[in-house]
């Protein structure tokens, strides 16, 4: 089932004071992302992915195109009370204590009282705030108020989550705490689409990516079929050997990088695993895993972004 449709969205801003011109953010955007998963929507800064995520939330109006969520137009209040979004950098007002946001949100959400005070200890619990929900969150630091933010927009407990660079502001610990609720999130069924510049977490959580550039798709699709594997190269695990025998395998292969142990190895080929195997074993090291060598995210996204400069 598709969740999210996008077709032909396209976005001009009107720029200047006294002489007025167009600055395309958007071009002809057409995206489908289908129940249940993970998305990933990627692009350099002013690649058009927040006005995306404003015309989508109503913030903004297209020029052109169309899109529906849970098959209904944007402006179906019912699809509203279905539907999360966290902004980027998102701003609250800052008398209110954690737990009096989320009991606001829940109000703006039709929520019963005693529903939303339970949702909201639930939720603050899971983004590590239980020790700060009386808190006023013009002491928190902008790392809480990222987690405030998610929190809040799961007060619904929505069937589609929007989230505009979820780990911004997040320390390691955070990023963690983030992965593993986006990853509960997409047990329990949910559809969730988000924008990061952090693509090592991309790469772990989405089951397929967009990549956006001065507002035009330059790829989208499945990880495992966009990542090109490197022509025939190998890599290689191996455990049990020494500096010297590192020495002798860098005589042999592309690239060696030493690990606690052992080392990781870049071949050429496979014709070259018996060569290596020869040094390894007569130093009685260990072969751990074989496995083609495949471009990272950062490598797909810096290949697509920097030949369109």
């Amino acid at each position: 089932m598709t969740v999210i449709e996008i077709e032909n969205l396209t976005h001009d801003y009107q720029t200047g004071f006294w002489s007025k011109r167009s600055l395309r953010a958007l071009d002809g955007l057409s995206l489908r992302v289908e129940a249940g998963e993970v998305f990933g929507f990627l692009g350099p800064n002013g690649a058009g992915k927040t006005t995306t995520f404003k015309i989508l939330m109503r913030m903004l109006r297209p020029t052109a195109g169309e899109a529906r969520i849970l098959g209904r137009p944007l402006d179906d209040l019912r699809m509203r009370a279905r539907i999360g979004y966290l902004p980027e950098r998102p701003y609250f007002y800052q008398h209110l204590t954690a737990r009096e946001l989320l009991l606001y949100c829940g109000a703006l959400c039709d929520l019963p009282r005693d529903r939303a005070a339970r949702r909201a200890t639930e939720l603050l619990d899971q983004v590590g705030l239980s020790d700060s929900a009386d808190r006023r969150l013009r002491k928190f630091s902008k790392g809480m108020l990222q987690r405030v933010g998610l929190a809040q927009a799961l007060i619904n407990d929505p069937e589609v989550l929007f989230l505009d660079e979820p780990m911004s502001d997040l320390d390691p610990l955070g990023r963690r705490e983030a992965r593993e609720l986006i990853a509960g999130l997409r047990a329990r069924g949910k559809t969730i689409f988000f924008s990061s510049h952090i693509l090592t977490d991309v790469e772990a959580m989405c089951d397929r990516v967009a990549i956006l550039n001065r507002g035009r798709l330059v790829e989208s699709g499945r990880l495992s079929e966009i990542l090109k594997t490197r022509s025939n190269e190998i890599e290689v695990v191996v455990s049990g050997v020494n500096e010297r025998t590192l020495d002798d395998l860098r005589m042999l292969v592309i690239e060696v990088e030493p690990t606690p142990g052992g080392a990781r190895v870049r071949l050429q080929s496979d014709r070259d695993i018996a060569p290596l195997l020869d040094v390894i074993h007569r130093v009685n090291g260990r072969l751990v895993s074989v496995s083609p060598v495949r471009e990272s995210l950062e490598e797909l996204f810096v290949r697509e972004i920097g030949g369109m400069k």
